[in-house]
């Protein structure tokens, strides 16, 4: 009997599940028939018939398919005028942190005046051909501009430094660091946008009254009581806005999950002291470094030469990773000179990689070439990881893909800094090897806990302890 039971109620909630939102939707429809009854007068409250009869009645002319087509393309266009707005204020502003401040109170002020306001403005302005235009634009704009602004701000500053020594175009580094970042930020900002956009569309056309608008079936439903005219067009207004709100965030999601072929690495720009072309000597001539008044790198001064592999042993904390970021720009001195080579390539401390994409496509960045990515990958890892997305990866392969990117880069020098980490000895020995395959030549300097037997180049304790 207790099975049975089970078994009916599993059933039940199947069905509750399966058809849940329809229940509910025929359960508001039946509360709006008992209040239309109750009220008895249709001016005043028509009922679900009613409604429905005058929604056949309006598909049934040629004037409703002309009239929701305009007010479409009106809505529209404000709307992607707003999106692409936002997009360029936002750029600008975090680029240029002066257009932050200049554009704040407008769109502070654009968040906070009613649309009833700038309807009427825009009406005595420009008059009604563009009014539902303008106001549907000026309500996406301030909404998706602050989510960018935002979401650019929240873009990981380490891999923007990544970005940075590896010379990466702005094609790759929109689409691989900076879009992963505006995801969550763009797309709460939109379905809010979306909906807003509509109703003060809708809302500036009734205002307006352009020919052939929705928003003047309204107001002409209105002037006539017909109030079963008012709910049909409303429930247009509703079923446009959703399909409008599907296409969009599908084309979002498209657009989102896009990954399109990267660009190459960018030509290599003169450092701030940098060498000329045919002389690779990298230099440290009295560097001081300190962090919070506390000295990491003190009156140091180092020469390494072209082609040579040089080891930094000294003890954790010894300043061997501050040497590495001075070696790749991305600090600068308290005091002395560094001079290195026009451009490098590094394996950071952390592993820095594009954890949303696959390994390929992270080494893709860099060389530009998916072939090439594919090729070099393979020397170190299997092919059943290399179209992972690389959170799925162990620590280890996240750090040979990390050490792949490197030695594929287009660089003078290369800087490693515990190239090593996460890898048992079998895979160290590889790993070395492959270091060994693609030095081409170029200076490596290396921080490690782990010295590879028979590995090439001198060995000084080249960072004070």
């Amino acid at each position: 009997m207790k099975s049975w039971w089970e078994g009916d109620c599993r059933r039940r909630i199947s069905i509750i599940k399966r058809y849940g939102k329809w229940i509910i939707v025929a359960g508001w429809l039946v509360v709006w028939q008992c209040l239309a009854l109750l009220v008895d007068n249709k001016i005043l409250l028509a009922t679900p018939l009613e409604t429905a009869v005058e929604m056949v009645a309006l598909l049934g002319k040629g004037s409703f398919y002309v009239t929701i087509g305009k007010s479409l393309i009106r809505i529209g266009v404000g709307f992607g005028a707003g999106v692409l707005g936002a997009i360029f204020l936002a750029a600008c502003s975090f680029r240029v942190p002066l257009a932050e401040e200049i554009l704040a109170p407008v769109m502070t002020l654009a968040k906070a005046v009613p649309v009833a306001t700038f309807a009427v403005l825009l009406l005595i302005w420009w008059g009604s051909s563009f009014l539902a235009v303008a106001v549907s634009s000026l309500v996406v704009l301030p909404n998706l501009y602050i989510s960018i602004l935002e979401g650019l701000k929240s873009t990981d500053p380490r891999m923007l430094e990544m970005a940075q020594v590896f010379r990466l175009p702005l094609w790759n580094r929109f689409f691989y660091i900076y879009r992963p970042a505006l995801k969550p930020f763009v797309y709460s900002s939109m379905k809010l946008s979306l909906g807003m956009c509509w109703k003060s569309g809708v809302a500036a056309e009734v205002i307006g009254t352009p020919e052939f608008s929705i928003g003047e079936q309204l107001y002409l439903s209105k002037l006539y009581l017909d109030t079963a005219g008012i709910f049909a067009w409303t429930a247009v207004v509703i079923l446009l806005s959703v399909i409008f709100q599907h296409m969009i965030l599908r084309l979002l999601d498209c657009f989102l999950a896009w990954e399109p072929a990267c660009k190459e690495q960018r030509t290599p720009r003169k450092k701030r002291e940098s060498l000329p072309d045919d002389d690779l000597t990298i230099s440290l001539q009295s560097v001081t470094k300190a962090y919070h008044g506390q000295a990491v790198l003190e009156n140091f001064s180092a020469v390494y030469t072209q082609g040579q592999w040089y080891y930094l042993t000294s003890p954790s904390g010894s300043g061997k990773t501050t040497l590495l970021h001075l070696l790749a720009a991305l600090i600068s001195p308290d005091t002395g000179q560094v001079i290195t080579p026009s451009s490098c390539s590094m394996v950071f401390q952390e592993d820095r990689l594009c954890q949303d994409y696959s390994a390929v496509k992270n080494v893709e960045m860099i060389t530009g070439s998916r072939e090439r990515a594919q090729k070099a990958l393979c020397l170190l890892l299997d092919k059943e990881a290399l179209e992972k997305p690389c959170r799925e990866l162990s620590g280890g392969m996240k750090r040979r893909v990390a050490l792949v990117r490197a030695m594929e880069a287009e660089s003078k020098y290369i800087l490693l800094d515990e190239p090593f980490a996460g890898m048992d000895l079998k895979t160290c020995e590889l790993a070395e090897q492959y270091i060994r395959q693609k030095q081409n030549g170029r200076t490596i300097i290396m921080a490690t806990h782990i010295r590879m037997p028979g590995a090439c180049g001198p060995c000084p304790n080249t960072v004070p302890s």
